[in-house]
């Protein structure tokens, strides 16, 4: 396990675990995300038990957490993301201490660069997207076929179906509809739509 003691490994561990735990946080699936990023974290721990570490950066990168949560809530808000992952860049690259002073980061300078690099640019790219796609208004608005007209397909009452602008929907009515009748929706109840006889025609 002395491998696990490299601060570099150490700090890697750290940003993999967090990534994969925001990656957790918008888009839950399955878990193993959840999972892996547990794991990552639980090296990291067990690095930071046995390595001096800044209390400061651990307070900053926790806090990093706070404007994550804040700009998944609320759409547009990019400065959020952008804060949250200055801090935790910053945070886990001073996580450990460096015997020549607090200033400096125990990893090596070339690989907190490109990590940090690469870490917060994923981040910008892929969670801001999740976000905007979390946030995005459905592709179909389905309220706007209320009042549509279209033609029955089969006979309509308590099941049927309906053809509406070329597409095939289940269908009901309150009054028994013939196969061929012209329709109007009235409403609808998930993908069922409520329909009425065409009386315009």
């Amino acid at each position: 396990m002395n491998i696990l003691l490299d601060p570099n490994l150490a700090y890697l561990f750290l940003l993999a675990g967090a990534l994969l735990g925001l990656l957790a946080l918008v888009t839950p699936g399955t878990g193993a995300l959840e999972l892996s990023g547990f794991f990552c974290l639980l090296l990291a721990g067990y690095a930071m038990t046995q390595l001096e570490f800044n209390l400061w950066a651990l307070l900053l990168t926790m806090l990093g957490i706070v404007p994550f949560v804040y700009a998944i809530q609320k759409p547009k808000r990019e400065w959020a993301l952008a804060l949250s992952i200055l801090l935790l860049t910053i945070g886990s690259a001073y996580l450990f201490r460096n015997e020549k002073g607090w200033w400096l980061p125990a990893v090596n300078p070339i690989l907190a660069v490109i990590a940090s690099i690469l870490y917060a640019g994923f981040l910008w790219l892929v969670i801001r997207k999740s976000i905007q796609a979390f946030n995005a208004p459905p592709a179909h608005d389905l309220a706007i076929l209320i009042g549509q007209i279209g033609r029955a397909k089969t006979p309509v009452h308590e099941e049927g179906s309906v053809q509406l602008e070329g597409e095939l929907w289940s269908a009901r009515s309150d009054r028994p509809i013939p196969k061929g009748q012209s329709v109007r929706v009235i409403g609808r109840n998930g993908f069922v739509l409520d329909v009425e006889l065409d009386s315009s025609q």
